[in-house]
């Protein structure tokens, strides 16, 4: 079957976009490729298309629930057979896909790149044939890319490991120096990455000047011109969303809020509601918008700053995708500047935790098991920076990635140990009854005890799983696993405890200093007296946009300076003493002043989290100063 004929049979169209014809070319000749083009712009076509025609199955490694779920309603839509594999399904749904990707009858499945940490699902996919390794939001694996995830480092190993022979990289928001990493890292050839053209004319980029005062009357301003165009507001914190979403309904416009604490059916309904257009505008975090394939999104309104030029960027590719004149505005001010600086200084760990870390490891021994959030919490280092201090361990060569698996086994009989017994040959059945006598029932649930399985039938913990995995598969008993432990060799564990600490803490510090110039960057493309439509493009690589749209604010003479905010005085030593007190209290220890200004800007850490900090009076006091003026401040008195 051709190709035109496959896109022309399943997807209804007759050519391919500038760009997705170069992808698949590459792709259907046997090499690797990767796509960057903007949000909107056909990058899933790209895989969609050759997995038709490859002759195993395609992995394609998504970062989201939502946008797996949307990609699958599509291709279910364009009769290609597709599934997931995820955390809301029941045992019998994911024991159902995995014996029809066994045989065969699944071409595209997706997973979140955590599904690779289980060794349950490593040992199933090890054992199937697959063509092409799809890595969408592939910026993800640069350091120093705008949404770095630890985990994606590891995607080039799990290919090899899978024997998978291509790879194709799918990303919206790489600046040059990432699309090197992501080039580099997966050993792809320059001539293979395509980009495209970010400059989109039909998306009318709008900054408006606005105090925060001013900020709610300019919106509804905006959405009285027209409340029935779909829109999109967005804004940084889950209850800033309720609270606008509530003032627009008071002023008469139908909007409903979006974010992540919502419960999961909700926020589907909501979904589906704006899709279908009975919901005209949605104020949402950063959580809304991923996989929202709506063509005729007609505005996108950033209420508060958006996190960087690459998110500004994302965001506002989601309107106008039907290529007709759509507007993207900003109500800018810098008050927000500080809520987003102090969610980079409370991920940056401090020495003495780094320290703790190091020390642990260097009394593991020639191997280190550790539990991921037990470690956090002990350690008092955020979850995400922890997995990217893992990374700096693995890159100097200190520790070495082996395995992961569940500390806790446990399963239920649905079919009688008798049935099941005597399906199987006497010596599977020998080994089967050591497993059953060596996992003892507590309720209605057996507890694996490999040591006791071991010392009765010698039977090793992989066999023993592999074993259950086969009872659950086919449904003669329940299997349920927890309590991920990651395994590491141990390289070398004699380094200096000091020097490795402040190499670190150096690391963090870069990466921190990084995301405050990416912050800096952000607002002085706001400030632009030039094009914002042409220093956009420029910021991706793209130098082809031209140099004046015709379509943004500074084109049409008003280039903005965003208006600073008016904070409150800061306060005196007895105030921070007072606010401070009771935590100090609670924590019969000496707090250093960088969780001290955590606790004061109301930013969450384990260590805080263990305290209970949120019920203290004095937590998030001082959210509206910037962290780094708390610290000195707390550093002054002492």
């Amino acid at each position: 079957m051709t190709l035109l004929h496959t896109l022309q049979q399943h997807f209804g169209f007759s050519s391919l976009r500038p760009g997705q014809q170069q992808v698949i070319d590459t792709l259907m000749a046997g090499h690797s490729a990767a796509a960057i083009f903007p949000t909107g712009s056909g990058k899933s076509l790209c895989y969609q298309l050759p997995a038709l025609l490859l002759p195993q199955l395609t992995l394609v490694i998504s970062p989201l629930l939502a946008l797996m779920q949307d990609q699958l309603a599509f291709l279910s839509r364009m009769n290609i057979p597709a599934a997931s594999i995820d955390s809301t399904q029941s045992w019998e749904e994911s024991r159902q896909i995995m014996q029809d990707v066994r045989e065969g009858r699944i071409k595209v499945l997706m997973i979140s790149v955590e599904r690779l940490k289980n060794e349950r699902f490593r040992q199933f996919i090890g054992q199937i044939p697959i063509s092409l390794l799809v890595v969408d939001e592939a910026h993800c694996i640069s350091e120093w890319g705008h949404n770095f995830r630890p985990d994606y480092l590891k995607l080039p190993d799990y290919r090899r490991q899978l024997n998978i022979p291509q790879v194709l990289l799918l990303t919206a928001t790489a600046t040059p120096n990432v699309i090197d990493d992501m080039q580099r890292k997966f050993g792809l050839s320059r001539e293979n990455v395509v980009i495209t053209g970010f400059y989109r004319p039909n998306l009318h980029l709008e900054v408006i000047p606005v105090t925060e005062a001013e900020k709610m009357p300019a919106l509804i301003e905006q959405l009285i011109e027209d409340p029935a165009q779909p829109t999109i507001v967005y804004v940084t914190l889950q209850h800033t969303a309720e609270r606008i979403a509530e003032r627009l309904t008071a002023a008469g416009i139908q909007a409903q809020a979006y974010h992540a604490g919502m419960d999961q059916d909700r926020r589907r309904q909501l979904q589906q509601a704006f899709m279908a257009g009975s919901v005209p505008c949605i104020v949402a975090t950063i959580a809304f918008g991923m996989g929202v394939d709506k063509a005729d999104i007609r505005r996108v309104i950033h209420y508060d700053l958006p996190k960087s030029i690459e998110n500004y960027s994302q965001e506002i590719g989601r309107a106008g995708r039907d290529g007709q004149p759509s507007r993207c505005i900003l109500l800018g001010n810098q008050a927000g500047l500080n809520v987003l600086e102090n969610f980079v200084y409370g991920d940056t760990p401090e020495p003495d935790a780094i320290k703790a870390l190091l020390h642990e490891l260097q009394l593991a021994g020639e191997q280190w098991e550790l539990m991921p959030l037990r470690l956090s919490n002990s350690t008092n280092i955020r979850l995400l920076p922890l997995k990217t201090l893992l990374v700096y361990l693995e890159l100097n060569r200190i520790i070495e990635p082996q395995y992961s698996y569940f500390a806790d086994y446990r399963f239920k009989f649905i079919k009688s140990r008798e049935e099941i017994l005597s399906r199987f040959n006497p010596e599977r059945q020998a080994f089967l009854t050591a497993v059953f006598n060596g996992s003892p029932l507590a309720r209605s649930w057996c507890q694996v005890n490999f040591d006791a399985i071991w010392q009765q039938d010698g039977g090793e913990r992989k066999r023993v799983i592999s074993a259950l995995d086969y009872l659950h598969q086919q449904g003669l008993v329940s299997l349920e696993s927890k309590q991920m432990i990651e395994v590491y060799r141990v390289l070398q564990n004699n380094f200096d405890l000091q020097t490795e600490t402040s190499r670190i803490h150096d690391l963090f510090q870069q990466k921190e200093a990084s995301e405050i110039t990416r912050l800096a960057e952000m607002i002085g493309f706001f400030e632009s007296d030039s094009c914002l439509s042409h220093r956009l493009a420029a910021y991706f690589a793209d130098h082809q946009a031209p140099v004046r749209c015709g379509h943004c604010s500074v084109c049409a003479g008003q280039p903005v300076q965003l208006p600073l905010p008016k904070r409150p005085p800061l306060p005196t030593a007895e105030q921070l003493q007072h606010w401070c007190q009771g935590l100090q209290a609670d924590s019969q220890q000496t707090l250093s002043n960088h969780t001290l200004a955590c606790f004061l800007c109301g930013i969450t850490t384990p260590l805080l989290n263990r305290l209970k900090a949120k019920k203290q009076p004095g937590f998030g006091q001082l959210e509206q100063q910037r962290f780094g003026e708390i610290q000195q401040l707390l550093s002054q008195f002492g």
